[in-house]
């Protein structure tokens, strides 16, 4: 399951919970605000990153400015307790599934989080209708196989 740390005031975060939303994808959020981040959860956004603390830190924060911080100056160690003192320093949003992990909301790279048989679909694997399947048509076929899925349960 996808999860997402979000805060309330963040307009990137709603569009990506939108987004979720529309698409029917199960995601759990964590509100970086309300329930503290664990060290798990840092080690878990690093374990994903290409670029380590550079990926989910903004160094341009409030916190981190005023704090006078130098990333490249700090111990891991130092940094993750930064983190979980001030969590607004985090980028947002952060979305964790598997082996995948993105920073902000961006239109095209969310759909890593689309599930696998949607993917079929709108790759029209296996499609009755060929080539001639629009985005909006497949979704709704993929939202009726889900409401069956769930009946038949």
């Amino acid at each position: 399951m996808i999860t997402i740390y979000t805060t309330p005031s963040c307009s990137s975060c709603r569009k990506a919970k939108k987004w979720l939303d529309d698409h029917k994808i199960a995601y759990e959020e964590k509100n970086l605000f309300n329930s503290r981040i664990t060290e798990e959860d840092i080690d878990r956004m690093l374990e994903h990153s290409e670029n380590g603390f550079d990926d989910i830190i903004s160094t341009r924060s409030k916190v981190f400015k005023d704090n006078d911080l130098d990333i490249d100056d700090m111990r891991i160690s130092e940094l993750k307790a930064f983190i979980l003192e001030n969590p607004s320093v985090l980028k947002r949003p952060i979305m964790i599934d598997g082996g995948k992990l993105q920073v902000g909301y961006n239109d095209e790279e969310i759909r890593v989080f689309i599930p696998k048989r949607l993917r079929e679909m709108i790759m029209c694997e296996d499609c009755p209708n060929g080539d001639n399947c629009d985005y909006q048509s497949i979704l709704k076929q993929y939202f009726a196989e889900l409401k069956d899925k769930q009946q038949s349960h």
